[in-house]
């Protein structure tokens, strides 16, 4: 029988954008949950503060899926900042006074589009701190499994949406004109020691309605169906 998967969405996104994800997962026989965040939980968060709501709010979403399913581990699944929020999650060291040291927990973490680097100032105490104590695939026990998308090349423009992805890539990486998803770069993406996959044509986020055919982002059912086959 397939562990149970949770998912954790991104910086500021809410459960509801993941709903068709989820459905695919347990369509193909994985039991599976999304952490369930309002885009307004995340607003404590937000200039960089710690992501210890976050993290409880995880907890509480593992802790009834392995009760609820009597399984000894789960799949987790971090989209964007989602990823490196659940390194957190892993690690013994105490973050904000408190030490989660989830790591037995957890056999497979599959990350979407997380900038598990990035020069962004906001982001810089938490990911130094992640980064620091958790470096590259860290836990021997756990299967790293890190999916970048390689959808749009950063270029210097006025038009809107690619000014948006060169300056998102600078602010990652350093290097503005580099493929990624639109939002985060191929190399940050990526950790040491991690399977490493790199996904053609699929974009950082959610369509803007489920109508969207043409929209392929990590939970499409392409991307699925690829990354999908490293959960346990």
């Amino acid at each position: 029988m397939s562990l149970p998967t949770v998912i954790l969405p991104g910086y500021l996104a809410a459960a509801d954008q993941y709903r068709g994800m989820e459905q695919r997962l347990k369509d193909w026989g994985y039991p599976t949950v999304t952490v369930p965040l309002q885009r307004r939980d995340w607003f404590v968060t937000l200039g960089g503060r710690p992501v210890t709501p976050i993290l409880e709010c995880l907890d509480q979403t593992i802790q009834q899926i392995l009760k609820t399913t009597q399984a000894p581990q789960v799949n987790l699944i971090g989209h964007s900042a989602g990823g490196w929020i659940a390194r957190i999650y892993l690690g013994a060291m105490p973050y904000c006074g408190q030490v989660w040291h989830r790591v037995s927990r957890v056999k497979t973490l599959i990350t979407l589009g997380t900038p598990h680097q990035s020069n962004e100032t906001w982001t810089q105490r938490n990911l130094n701190f992640v980064n620091d104590h958790y470096p590259g695939a860290f836990h021997d026990g756990v299967d790293y499994v890190c999916v970048a998308g390689k959808a749009i090349y950063g270029k210097l423009s006025w038009r809107w949406q690619e000014w948006f992805t060169h300056s998102s890539y600078r602010i990652t990486c350093g290097q503005g004109q580099c493929w990624g998803d639109g939002v985060t770069p191929i190399t940050a993406a990526h950790l040491t020691g991690a399977e490493n996959l790199v996904l053609d044509q699929v974009l950082h986020s959610p369509g803007p309605s489920p109508s969207a055919q043409t929209h392929v982002w990590y939970g499409s059912p392409d991307p699925i169906k690829i990354w999908g086959a490293y959960l346990c």
